[in-house]
C-alpha cells in the first residue's frame, strides 16, 4: 500500500491486450477525492490493466495519479466525460450532488456514481432528512424544524438543556452547535438565521434533542435495492487533543471504530438500515451510490444523526485502504442494479490530519511540503497545489497519513512514524488519534 512513488499520468502501465485503457473521472478537490483515485489506480495495478484518470479539479496528490482539470460549471464537466469519453464518474463533494450532476449525466447518458437531486436532498436538508426518519421509524433524536426565529427561540423556552441547533442545508460540515443554556441556544438561532453564518443554508433550522454516547460512521453502497455496509469508523472532529476545541471537518479516524461492537451494528442493522431502505423503496427515491450513516450510541441504543450521501473525508481515507474488493467493479455492480458484497481485510487503520496552524480559524497558506518522498504508507492530499514541482500547503487540512496494521497500536506507530516525515511551516497534528 505504498503511496509514496503512486502512478503518474505517464507512466501508466503498459499491457499487450488490445483493450482501450479505462478512463475514470473523479470530481472533487480533496484528500477523499486523492483516496479514491488511490484505491482506482491500486485495483487497476493489481489486475495489470490500464487506467487513465481525470480530476476536476483535484489537487497536488490527484495530479500524481492522473490529469487535473480546471471546470467550473456542471454542463461543462459533462461535456467534458462526453468528449473523452469516461466509462465512470465518481462524484466526491455534496455540493455537486444537491445541485443534479446525476441527472444532468444520466441525462446524456453517461454513467456516474452518486444520487439523483431529489435524493441527494437527504443531505441538503437536514429538516427533509428529520421527516423522512420520522415517517419510515428510524431511530433519531425527537426535533422540531422553524423557518423563522421568533417560533424557534419561543420553543426553546420550554426545552431542557443542552440542546442542538441545526442549520438545515448544506454547511460544509459546519452549522451544528450545541447548546448549553436558552441564551446560547438563542444567540445559535439569531446567527444561523438572521446574521446568515451559514448563508442560505440558515433559512431554516432543526432543533433537536442533545444525545450523550461516542459517535460512529458507517460508509455504505445503494444499489437500488439493497444497502450494503463498510466497515464502522470513528471520526475525531475536534481541533484540541481529548476532544477539546472547535470542530473541525476532521483530524483523524479509526477503522474499523474499536468502541463499535457487533450488539452496535445489529441494532444500527435493525433500527436505522432497515427502516431507512423501506423509506427509500417506499419514496422511490433509487439511486446507485453512497449513503453516509452517523450514528451517536448512546446508553438508550443506537441513534442516527444524519445521513450524507457521500464518502466521508476523513472516513474514506482510512476505509478504502482495507476495502478488499475492486472498486471500479463493485460501482459498475452497484450502478446496474446487481448484487455484491464488500470484503474487508481483517487489519487496522490510523488515519492522521495534518493541518495549517490555526485551522480551523485562519491560516496561511503557501507553505511548502518537505518529505512526502519518505513516506512508507499512503498518505492523501487534502489541502496543497503544485508550484514549479515543489508541494505548497493551500487549505486548513492538508495531508492525511495512514497506517494499516494488524493491531490498531500497530497502525498508530506506523501513521505517526510516517507523519513525522513530513514537514511544513506551522504544521498541527493531534498526538492521541488512536489512544481510544
Amino acid at each position: 500500500m505504498d503511496n509514496s512513488k503512486p502512478i503518474t499520468q505517464n507512466s501508466q502501465l503498459t499491457t499487450h491486450n488490445s483493450q482501450p485503457p479505462t478512463r475514470i473521472l473523479v470530481i472533487g478537490s480533496g484528500g477523499r477525492e486523492h483516496a479514491i483515485g488511490w484505491k482506482f489506480a491500486e485495483d487497476f495495478k493489481k489486475k495489470n490493466q490500464e487506467l487513465e484518470l481525470f480530476f476536476i479539479p483535484g489537487n497536488a496528490g490527484t495530479a500524481q495519479l492522473g490529469q487535473n482539470i480546471s471546470l467550473k460549471s456542471l454542463e461543462e464537466i459533462r461535456d467534458f466525460a462526453k468528449e473523452e469519453k469516461i466509462d465512470l464518474t465518481f462524484v466526491g463533494p455534496e455540493d455537486e450532488l444537491s445541485r443534479g450532476i446525476v441527472d444532468l449525466f444520466q441525462e446524456a447518458g453517461l454513467e456516474i456514481f452518486g444520487p439523483d437531486q431529489k435524493s441527494a436532498h437527504l443531505e441538503a436538508s437536514k429538516a427533509f432528512a428529520k421527516d423522512f426518519m420520522n415517517k419510515y421509524g428510524v431511530k433519531t433524536a425527537t426535533y422540531k424544524t422553524f423557518q423563522g426565529p421568533m417560533l424557534a427561540i419561543e420553543y426553546l423556552e420550554s426545552q431542557e438543556f443542552p440542546i442542538v441547533v441545526k442549520a438545515s442545508g448544506l454547511a460544509a460540515g459546519k452549522g451544528v452547535i450545541i447548546c448549553q443554556n436558552f441564551e446560547e441556544a438563542k444567540k445559535a438561532v439569531l446567527e444561523i438565521m438572521e446574521d446568515k453564518a451559514f448563508g442560505e443554508a440558515g433559512s431554516e433550522v432543526v432543533i433537536e434533542e442533545y444525545l450523550e454516547g461516542f459517535e460512529a460512521s458507517i460508509l455504505s453502497f445503494f444499489n437500488g435495492k439493497e444497502i450494503v455496509p463498510f466497515v464502522s469508523a470513528k471520526d475525531h472532529k475536534k481541533i484540541g487533543e481529548g476532544e477539546t476545541g472547535l470542530n473541525t471537518g476532521g483530524m483523524g479516524v479509526l477503522a474499523p471504530n474499536p468502541l463499535f461492537k457487533r450488539e452496535h451494528f445489529d441494532a444500527f442493522e435493525s433500527g436505522i438500515l432497515q427502516p431507512t431502505l423501506k423509506g427509500l423503496l417506499e419514496e422511490n427515491l433509487l439511486f446507485s451510490g453512497v449513503i453516509f450513516f452517523g450514528l451517536m450510541i448512546t446508553s438508550k441504543g443506537v441513534y442516527l444523526l444524519e445521513y450524507n450521501l457521500r464518502m466521508g473525508d476523513p472516513e474514506t481515507q482510512a476505509t478504502l485502504p482495507l476495502l478488499e474488493n475492486d472498486l471500479y467493479e463493485i460501482v459498475r455492480k452497484s450502478n446496474r442494479g446487481e448484487d455484491f458484497k464488500l470484503e474487508f481485510s481483517n487489519q487496522q487503520a490510523c488515519c492522521v490530519v495534518m493541518v495549517s496552524g490555526g485551522y480551523p480559524l485562519n491560516y496561511e497558506k503557501g507553505f511548502e511540503i518537505r518529505g512526502l518522498e519518505n513516506v512508507q504508507s499512503p498518505y492523501f492530499i487534502a489541502g496543497a497545489q503544485l508550484s514549479d514541482g515543489k508541494f505548497l500547503t493551500s487549505g486548513g487540512r492538508v495531508v492525511n497519513v495512514v497506517g494499516i496494521g494488524e493491531t490498531m497500536e500497530e497502525a498508530r506507530t506506523i501513521a505517526y512514524e510516517n507523519v513525522k516525515r513530513i514537514h511544513f511551516d506551522y504544521e498541527y497534528y493531534r498526538n492521541d488519534i488512536g489512544l481510544d
